[in-house]
């Protein structure tokens, strides 16, 4: 089974062509991706005008490096996959309208996959991860504990109430005069700071559900560089480290309240797994194994690029679909809000935040 996958929800542009074995084993043909961080750095983050028109100016090409270096021809293609949401809305079109294309052209099934659903599936990718998992989803869209229970069964377990965890990363770094991508500059700044000085708020910490919030913390952030103006290098360094040493503890207990729950509902999980931009942060990585170990459980992180967004995880979603049976018709629709649990509710008490879509 060889699958094309077309990524395309935000800023990067991305194709990649995987096989599926019999058995369910999977293997990477090709994955190219080209990110757009120049082209959005100077205005401190993604413009969607600026990533749609991208997209259209590098799709073809990067599909057409993804089959040649690949070595198969469309003929060969068993499905075409594009993720169809969620995501910037010009660019979700423009990845699934290509990928109807080359559907409609070569006969080839389409399939039109959840960006979601594709990091939830990752691991079955690179190590044939069984089910039931637990996944973290740590992004600059995403913050959400999610059960894994099958292709297409997902029970969302907890979720973010304000900001993503990556969003209030890049925000931090943007009020103290980081570069654009943030998340990687405050990661940099904190390991030379001093964690302690200020009190910042441990968002969450105690409470019964397995919901995050950061907007509160992201605000205390705010706070301490407006009361330290002028602000010192070392006084960015310093917040950095707080910041970070906040969101490391509050993300600890946020998943050791959602692995309980997923273990009353569905029993030990095979394994925790991170995926998402967030996960290639090394102190968030450390933390992650520390609540692993002491659930008693195996910590999966994918390799860092197939963390972030990519071609393969959206063709092997793809072909994990397929093998099923599930195919999409070409009125398949572009999604800029697509829940991976199609029953989920916003969290009790905050139905009129984001999470509630």
């Amino acid at each position: 089974m060889l699958v094309l996958g077309i990524e395309t929800t935000c800023d990067e542009t991305a194709a990649a062509v995987v096989e599926r074995s019999s058995v369910g084993s999977g293997r990477i043909l090709s994955n190219i991706v080209r990110s757009q961080t120049e082209e959005h750095a100077a205005f401190g983050g993604v413009v969607p005008e600026i990533a749609a028109r991208a997209h259209v100016d590098l799709l073809d090409g990067i599909v057409e490096r993804a089959m040649k270096e690949a070595g198969v021809s469309f003929a060969q293609l068993s499905a075409v996959a594009a993720a169809a949401g969620p995501g910037l809305i010009g660019g979700v079109i423009v990845g699934l309208t290509t990928a109807k294309a080359i559907a409609m052209v070569h006969n080839a099934p389409l399939i039109a996959v959840n960006h979601l659903e594709a990091h939830a599936l990752t691991p079955r990718l690179t190590c044939a991860l069984g089910f039931p998992y637990c996944l973290f989803l740590a992004s600059g869209g995403h913050t959400q504990i999610v059960a894994v229970v099958g292709v297409g069964k997902y029970v969302r377990l907890g979720t973010t109430v304000d900001d993503a965890m990556g969003e209030a990363f890049d925000k931090v770094a943007k009020m103290l005069g980081l570069p654009y991508p943030g998340g990687p500059e405050v990661e940099r700044a904190a390991s030379d700071g001093d964690p302690k000085r200020f009190a910042f708020p441990r968002p969450m910490l105690g409470r019964s559900d397995a919901h995050f919030s950061l907007s509160g913390l992201k605000t205390a952030v705010r706070n301490e560089a407006s009361r330290l103006d002028p602000i010192e290098p070392q006084d960015i360094r310093d917040l950095c480290a707080g910041f970070q040493a906040a969101v490391l503890e509050s993300t600890a207990d946020r998943l050791s309240v959602g692995l309980r729950l997923f273990q009353q509902q569905f029993g030990p999980p095979r394994a925790l797994v991170a995926a998402g931009g967030v996960a290639a942060n090394q102190a968030i990585r450390g933390a992650l194994q520390a609540v692993a170990a002491q659930a008693q459980t195996t910590l999966i992180i994918p390799p860092p690029a197939l963390c972030t967004d990519n071609g393969a995880m959206i063709a092997w979603a793809g072909a994990e679909r397929l093998a099923l049976g599930l195919v999409d018709g070409m009125d398949a629709a572009p999604r800029a809000r697509w829940l991976l649990d199609a029953d989920a509710t916003a969290p009790v008490g905050y139905a009129n935040t984001r999470a509630a879509f």
